[in-house]
């Protein structure tokens, strides 16, 4: 290898593909480390209660989820795709935002989810990245995880918790077809091994 290469940097045309957190009992167990630490339970609440991408949690302000309530709608442009999102927010998520709010003296025009290096400015996507990774690393949960995680674990208990059918899925993550959700989610493999144990 070269000087000054990184060995964990990806081989270009490869990419890197993080886990969703599968276990809800993991789920559970980051939320109660997150407890004394109001932004991040708030961060980590909404990343796996929403399909948002980091990049578009980032960009949320306080004005636009200060006053919503379970059932409410949050209307935001996805900075990936330019195109408008809709997001029903339920009461797990509403109860967390309040509980960080609650603390945060800030004006509406203020970033939702702010750096506690450099006040008043978002959050980072590769911060992002590194807290999900501390999260997950400080309940031993083994495998690969990164911000993209959220929106994973979103999409995967959808599915394997609560049991939406895949064309829905599709739709929410604008995937062009089954097989991609599937992949995508990291769940193929599994769902093809529970048909084989289907008796007659």
């Amino acid at each position: 290898m070269q000087k000054g290469m990184n060995s964990n940097h990806p081989k270009p045309g490869s990419r890197i593909t993080v886990d969703p957190i599968r276990k809800l009992r993991d789920v559970k167990a980051i939320k109660a480390i997150l407890t004394s630490k109001p932004r991040d339970l708030a961060l980590f609440t909404m990343g796996i209660n929403t399909n948002l991408r980091a990049s578009d949690l980032l960009q949320i302000k306080i004005g636009m989820v200060r006053d919503l309530e379970p059932g409410d709608e949050l209307v935001l442009k996805e900075k990936k795709t330019g195109k408008e999102r809709r997001i029903t927010l339920n009461k797990t998520v509403t109860t967390a935002l309040r509980g960080y709010l609650d603390g945060v003296d800030t004006d509406d025009t203020a970033p939702l989810f702010q750096s506690q290096q450099r006040h008043g400015h978002a959050l980072t996507v590769p911060s992002v990245n590194r807290l999900v990774k501390q999260w997950c690393r400080s309940i031993n949960l083994k495998g690969n995880y990164g911000s993209h995680s959220l929106r994973k674990t979103w999409g995967y208990h959808q599915r394997m918790t609560h049991k939406v059918d895949i064309p829905v899925l599709m739709e929410c993550f604008n995937h062009s077809s089954q097989k991609q959700t599937l992949t995508y989610l990291g769940i193929q493999p599994e769902e093809i091994k529970s048909v084989y144990e289907n008796e007659l």
